[in-house]
């Protein structure tokens, strides 16, 4: 871990608290803190782990943006910061 993933994972902390309770429900809430905890903990980018956690917030941010609760922009953003907590060789 280092300054940069630990500023993302503050990032996507603040995001939950201040979008969270009015854009997310609760499940979504516990999925987003779950992948930022996985990809900041996480030493290779590469593992099953954090390629799954990659994808599950893929695939939430896409349902967001599909069903119009998010804008592609704010998904896009949310995105960036997550996969920031995470180590340089993570699989995009």
């Amino acid at each position: 871990m280092n300054s940069e993933r630990s500023q993302a994972y503050g990032r996507v902390m603040r995001t939950l608290e201040d979008l969270g309770p009015s854009k997310l429900l609760p499940a979504e809430q516990a999925r987003v803190r779950a992948v930022a905890d996985t990809l900041l903990f996480s030493e290779d980018g590469r593992d099953d782990t954090t390629v799954e956690a990659i994808g599950s917030v893929h695939a939430l941010t896409d349902h967001l943006v599909a069903t119009e609760r998010w804008s592609e922009s704010s998904a896009q953003q949310l995105r960036d910061d997550l996969e920031a907590c995470g180590p340089a060789l993570l699989l995009r």
